[in-house]
């Protein structure tokens, strides 16, 4: 392939995909620029309401297990008559 054909489209093929990287959806990160981006669905407050729940939740349930394990032990330590 000459380099008359070979440069010219790889410049054209370098522009496309500057492009398309300009346009691409960003998935869940930071917000693009400009008229492409969208807010990333954790920074939804729907969706910060569901997090924060979630970890309430989970917290929870850590805790009753951690006292539940202590009453165990407290239990096989010290025995009621």
């Amino acid at each position: 392939m000459s380099n008359r054909l070979f440069f010219p489209l790889i410049a054209v093929l370098a522009l496309a995909l500057v492009a398309l990287a300009a346009i691409w959806p960003q998935g869940l990160g930071a917000r693009s620029p400009g008229p492409f981006g969208h807010t990333p669905i954790q920074q939804t407050a729907k969706m910060q309401a569901a997090m924060k729940r979630q970890t309430e939740g989970s917290e929870s349930r850590i805790r009753e297990a951690r006292e539940a394990v202590a009453d165990a032990q407290t239990q096989a330590l010290s025995p009621t008559k």
